[in-house]
Parts: structure tokens; C-alpha cells; sequence
């Protein structure tokens, strides 16, 4: 039986503000959160998404993390650094395509369910391993997705905050959830 954590990356200034990617540190609030979390995973593999927030948070809970870029956050195209606000106002057909159709490109980046692909593809071959991931909680959401076997439009009923901690255990050929008992 193997083990592997989500941590969602801590908040940066563009999560906070429902932006469209942004490669950017950690904001002042996110490394605080970041630096009050207990260590765990002492021995696991971490590895993190290329995103600086994503490094950035394996850093500040005391491990250094190995960068994946199949953990990468999608390409949003045109709407990079776009508030939702500002894209619902400019795009709003394709704002609803894009969350309604996974597999839309409205904004000529890459699909949701190409992301699931990706990341996907990753998490199986770390089946049998012992591994803390540290990415955006959309990443996550797109792990979670694949290793429950949801359909890829079900990415939106996950909701992933900042910081949240997910396991998944591999056994019988299958990624299960995992509920540790609280502490």
C-alpha cells in the first residue's frame, strides 16, 4: 500500500483575487499560513508543481521538492492574469463554455480535460510510491478528478482551498480517498 498527499499551494495575491494564472511567490498571508503548518511527510518524496507558489510552500514547510511539469497550472492563453470578473465581462459565452465543457479553449490555452490528462498520467505512475505533491488547487482538483474516475465536466463539484491536505492510498489496482482519523 502506497501514499500520496495534495497540498494545495499557499494563497498568492492572484488566487485571492480569482486570477487567471500567474507564476508569483506567495503573499505575505499565504507564507504565514505556509510557515504555521505542522511538518509531515518526513521520508516521502516531495515534489512540486514548477509554479513559485507551489515551491515556494514545500520550502516554508520545511522541504526542498523535486519540480514536475506535468504538475503544472493549466495555460489560460488570453486570459492569463485575467480576473474572473474582467473575462465574464469580456468572454462571458466562452466563461461558460469553459466551465461547463471541459474540453473547451476559449481562451486558446489548454482544455481542463487536457490538464486532467496530464496530471493524470503522472499520478498513475506514482502509484506505488510514497509522495507529498505541492500544487494550485485547480491541479489538485484535476488529480482528484482522475483518481476518483469522475467525469472530467465533475472537476467544479471538488472544492480544493488553499492549503487543504488530500490522501490517496493505491491498492487493488486503484487510487482510494483516504480520511486519516484526526489528531
Amino acid at each position: 500500500m502506497s501514499g500520496l498527499r495534495l497540498l494545495a499551494c499557499a494563497p498568492t495575491a492572484s488566487l485571492r483575487g480569482a486570477r487567471f494564472g500567474g507564476d508569483e511567490d506567495l503573499d505575505e498571508g499565504g507564507r504565514k499560513a505556509a510557515l504555521a503548518l505542522s511538518a509531515f511527510g518526513r521520508g516521502d518524496l516531495w515534489v512540486s508543481s514548477p509554479a513559485r507558489a507551489s515551491c515556494e510552500t514545500a520550502q516554508a514547510v520545511g522541504h526542498s521538492a523535486l519540480t514536475e511539469a506535468a504538475l503544472a497550472d493549466p495555460d489560460f492563453g488570453r486570459w492569463q492574469g485575467l480576473g474572473l470578473d474582467e473575462v465574464a465581462l469580456a468572454d462571458p459565452a466562452g466563461l461558460q463554455r469553459w466551465l461547463t465543457d471541459p474540453g473547451a479553449v476559449p481562451h486558446g490555452g489548454e482544455s481542463l480535460a487536457r490538464v486532467r490528462e496530464r496530471v493524470g498520467g503522472w499520478l498513475d505512475a506514482m502509484a506505488r510510491q510514497r509522495v507529498v505533491v505541492v500544487a494550485h488547487p485547480i491541479v489538485v482538483r484535476a488529480a482528484l478528478t482522475h483518481a476518483l474516475g469522475l467525469p472530467d465536466e465533475r472537476v467544479w463539484s471538488l472544492d480544493v482551498a488553499p492549503l487543504s491536505l488530500t490522501r490517496l492510498m493505491w491498492r487493488a489496482g486503484g487510487w482510494h480517498l483516504h480520511f486519516p482519523p484526526a489528531q
